[in-house]
């Protein structure tokens, strides 16, 4: 046993009388250490006492914390050292505490669920708002002023509120707060994010998306027409309320194409496209349920300009994102895979000629529930409080 493996057992010795606290001889065979405890109770008493976690500097508030997204914000948030959760609401679940909602996040010390009208705002400093597409905006319009927010549902996301209405099927009720709200790209808009009181999380399929392709258009690597997406999602991504499409012997054993030529997400993908190359762009996409729970791959057909090869793309991404924590270019050859990537907050991707001349194919991946969600709004409030913006972020990715 390492002494970091030893040390990191929970006990002091001053908590310990001798009789207590016994030690085997190491064994020459296998040098592994055996540690036999007395007086358990008192022991595991002391320890949390002497682990009781102390306040933390910056107050959050979790607005929908009963769904997917706000259970990924109280998973990455567990470990930050600087981010505390002292407000939590579900209004279904009022009155009850996280680890009945989600048994995983048991041992978390947790304040219990409120309703939203019942929550008071006074005494945090951000707020993270997981609550479903449409509702929304009336909640942030209602809230102090004095608080940071970044809003994961897509309320904010379209700058023109008419676009918005078009997508959404309904008046968007927050016109003047949605000149104030930033798209938060994290890697592609991070000096807007730093500044922001208000920070539009993009969608999952988006940011997939978005993340190779941006870089290639802003250098005019690749044509604006005939961009044709093909992305494919883990169950998760559509949430965690019962809807028949979603059960598992509809999901399991097959694919299911869905919102063809109409998916919510493709005005997002087309906005973010679009400033990047400074004139309209429209796109092919496509969505896909996979019967797996969670993560994302967005296969991409582009054309390259005129004399442009796979290894200009390649190279515009290595040099684009070289100093990036999260978004990583993957060796040539490479193919990135969902796996790769479960329970993190990266994006891995790569490049690929394809057998048309002139065409590649770009291939994205991310866990739909982190990157593409809760752990790119933790990223994002991390810079918007001045926060070193990978605080928290750290898991590896889960394999196999």
């Amino acid at each position: 046993m390492s002494t970091a493996t030893f040390n990191s057992i929970c006990f002091n010795r001053r908590y310990l009388s001798k009789d207590e606290l016994k030690i085997s001889k190491v064994k020459n065979t296998n040098e592994r250490v055996k540690l036999y405890v007395g007086g358990a109770s008192a022991l595991s008493t002391k320890c949390m006492q002497s682990s009781e976690k102390k306040k933390k500097e910056v107050s959050i508030g979790l607005l929908g914390a009963s769904g997917y997204t706000g259970a990924e914000i109280v998973r990455l948030l567990a470990n930050h050292p600087y981010f505390g959760i002292t407000l939590m609401t579900a209004d279904r679940k009022a009155g009850q505490s996280m680890g009945s909602v989600f048994p995983h996040l048991i041992t978390q010390d947790l304040p219990t669920m409120v309703s939203v009208k019942d929550a008071d705002f006074s005494n945090a400093d951000a707020v993270f708002c997981c609550l479903p597409h449409g509702t929304t905006q009336e909640i942030i319009k209602g809230l102090p002023r004095h608080l940071k927010i970044v809003d994961l549902s897509a309320d904010f996301r379209l700058r023109d509120i008419a676009e918005y209405e078009e997508w959404y099927g309904q008046p968007h009720s927050a016109p003047d707060l949605q000149k104030e709200a930033v798209y938060g790209l994290t890697e592609i808009l991070r000096e807007e994010v730093k500044n922001a009181r208000l920070v539009a999380n993009p969608g999952c399929y988006p940011t997939s998306i978005q993340l190779p392709l941006v870089p290639l258009i802003k250098a005019k690597l690749i044509e604006h027409r005939n961009i044709i997406i093909d992305s494919k999602s883990g169950v998760s991504g559509a949430g965690r309320g019962a809807k028949e499409a979603n059960l598992y012997s509809e999901i399991a054993e097959g694919i299911y194409s869905y919102g063809v030529t109409r998916h919510r997400h493709a005005p997002e993908i087309e906005q973010g496209l679009s400033d990047a190359a400074q004139s309209k762009v429209i796109v092919s996409f496509t969505p896909h349920l996979m019967p797996m729970t969670r993560g994302m791959q967005s296969t991409i057909y582009v054309e390259m300009s005129q004399g442009v090869t796979i290894e200009d793309l390649y190279e515009q991404l290595r040099k684009y994102y070289e100093d990036e924590e999260f978004v990583k270019l993957l060796d040539r050859g490479f193919v990135p895979r969902t796996h790769n990537v479960r329970g993190s907050n990266y994006c891995f991707m790569n490049v690929f000629p394809d057998r048309i001349p002139g065409r590649a194919i770009i291939i994205s991946v991310i866990d739909n529930l982190v990157k593409g969600a809760s752990g790119q709004a933790l990223q994002n409030l991390n810079i918007m409080l001045g926060y070193p913006e990978n605080t928290g972020l750290l898991y590896q990715p889960l394999f196999p």
